[in-house]
């Protein structure tokens, strides 16, 4: 029964991976904790592990084919994530894990409370723009520099790093939402978590039957959440996304605060 509930688990979180973009482990790493009783770091672990493989490859073509995917770009990405995780394991192995849970929650409140942007409320709003800025073009360093943040992120708290790159995608390079979450979901299929993954692995946290069942689950998901992200409106697929961060960040505080 334990093995079913890997799948399903999977299944959801492809579905949100390939919705918006975030790699599943958002969902993952609280899940495996509240209905799998894990400890964090086994949770961590797990998560980072079954998003090795290219799991949400068939949500990257479908959103390849409707002409979201930068792909040069998120190259560089997957780059940063791979060097990054390294460093987010082995911070996470060597911390306590009371530490390592208040950082997480205050990280996510964070960037749900910057990606809602409140004070767009209480102005005039401004057009959103569809894609990169016209004629603007960045160095190739920051997207490597968004990638090394992302997998720090990620090896330290299970996440595939697409809940840092998707926000800052959209607020510094002004990627439309579609575009932020297809080119961070590309950057993703690469084995960006594997430094992360052998630490976890060396210090013994690692169950690798559930993470090849979470992964499965995560092939399938993922299509289905992509055609889904392709076929939502962008305002609506923005608003749907802060309210997912949102719930997240508030059931962390409930759980760890």
């Amino acid at each position: 029964m334990t093995e079913v509930g890997y799948i399903l688990l999977g299944l959801a979180a492809g579905i949100l991976s390939g919705l918006f973009g975030i790699g599943g482990g958002i969902v993952l790493v609280p899940s495996l904790i509240i209905f799998f009783g894990l400890e964090i770091l086994d949770a961590n672990a797990i998560s980072l592990a079954a998003m090795l493989l290219p799991v949400g490859v068939l949500g990257v073509w479908s959103y390849y084919k409707a002409g979201h995917v930068n792909v040069k770009e998120s190259l560089w990405i997957a780059l940063g994530l791979f060097i990054g995780s390294f460093f987010g394991g082995e911070i996470a192995v060597n911390i306590s894990e009371k530490l390592l849970s208040t950082l997480y929650v205050l990280i996510l409140l964070y960037i749900a409370v910057s990606y809602t942007d409140i004070p767009s409320f209480f102005k005039k709003a401004k057009p959103v723009v569809a894609g990169p800025e016209p004629d603007k073009h960045y160095p190739l360093w920051l997207f490597v520099a968004v990638g090394l943040g992302a997998g720090v992120f990620a090896g330290l708290f299970g996440k595939g790093g697409g809940i840092i790159i998707v926000p800052l995608l959209m607020s510094v390079f002004k990627y439309s939402p579609k575009m932020a979450v297809a080119t961070s979901l590309a950057a993703l299929q690469l084995p960006v978590g594997l430094p992360g993954v052998l630490i976890y692995a060396e210090a013994g946290h690692l169950n690798i039957l559930a993470a090849a069942l979470i992964a499965g689950g995560i092939f399938a998901g993922a299509l289905l959440g992509s055609i889904l992200g392709v076929r939502l409106p962008s305002d609506k697929f923005r608003k749907i996304y802060a309210f997912f961060l949102v719930v997240v960040a508030v059931y962390m505080v409930y759980k760890y605060l």
